[in-house]
């Protein structure tokens, strides 16, 4: 018999790839620093155009975040907290780090899904953490 599975947070988030665009164009390595981790900034470093690649990301680190916010002191979590990365099938995943993977780890149980896509205009995202 299959374990009932409970969700505990869903989070979506939408970002238009111009709005990235006019950011890396203004700030663009601060940008990268504040928001991405120094392995997403690698991944995206290596596309012919990575904006697309820049906006899934920050879509995801959002999403996740709306999701986290069902657990006590979720508030605190920072862009960089937030890892997304491609698996070897190709699906994307989260790596949790400092505050976020402690919230998680005293949670107890969790497990996170990504989904993300996008289109000539904009990335989205949708994450669900579920018990």
């Amino acid at each position: 018999m299959a374990h009932p599975v409970s969700v505990v947070g869903v989070g979506i988030d939408l970002v238009e790839l111009d709005r990235v665009r006019r950011m890396l164009d203004r700030r663009g390595d601060q940008v990268m620093h504040k928001m991405l981790t120094p392995h997403e900034r690698e991944y995206v470093a290596g596309r012919a155009d990575p904006v697309p690649h820049i906006a899934a990301r920050i879509a995801a680190k959002e999403a996740v975040y709306k999701a986290l916010q069902t657990l006590p002191d979720a508030r605190g979590v920072g862009w960089r907290e937030i890892e997304v990365w491609r698996a070897l099938d190709g699906r994307p995943s989260i790596t949790l780090l400092g505050s976020a993977a402690a919230l998680v780890s005293a949670a107890g149980g969790l497990t996170i899904h990504l989904s993300l896509t996008h289109s000539a205009t904009s990335a989205a995202a949708v994450a669900v953490i579920e018990r």
